[in-house]
């Protein structure tokens, strides 16, 4: 494949052009060479690092874990322990977040289910919503 602009490599990648910009400047993408215009051009390699960490971003992977994922993948020898603690890790927040969000859908049933559809002065979610104490969970 011959080399590819900026606009290019966003269109295949799904990656929009400033957050290319933003991953060279934080050096988790390697800033490709310039053409005699002074252009980006792109290799593969830089589109398979792109899919690489748009991936790991829609999976919910913060920066630096994915800084440290995309150093294993460049050194494939060593061992993956670091790269399964990333991913326990990031397993561990998701299941919080379930426990939360579903904890959350809880508190909204109960506020929409005592609603009486009438007036506002009776109204359960305006009761819960102004007195945090009438909440079924504390921490949702």
């Amino acid at each position: 494949m011959k080399k590819i602009t900026i606009g290019e490599a966003a269109r295949r990648s799904g990656v929009k052009v400033p957050t290319i910009r933003y991953y060279e400047s934080i050096g988790l993408l390697a800033e490709p060479e310039r053409s005699e215009g002074n252009q980006r051009s792109y290799e593969p390699s830089h589109l398979h690092r792109l899919a690489f960490i748009r991936h790991a971003r829609e999976l919910g992977f913060e920066v630096e874990a994915i800084r440290t994922l995309l150093a294993l993948q460049d050194d494939p020898n060593q061992s993956c322990a670091s790269a399964d603690a990333i991913a326990k890790a990031r397993l561990i927040e998701v299941e919080q977040r379930i426990r939360s969000l579903t904890a959350l859908r809880t508190e909204l049933e109960v506020m929409v289910e005592g609603c009486g559809h009438g007036r506002v002065d009776r109204c359960r979610v305006i009761e819960v919503l102004a007195d945090h104490g009438q909440c079924m969970h504390p921490h949702h």
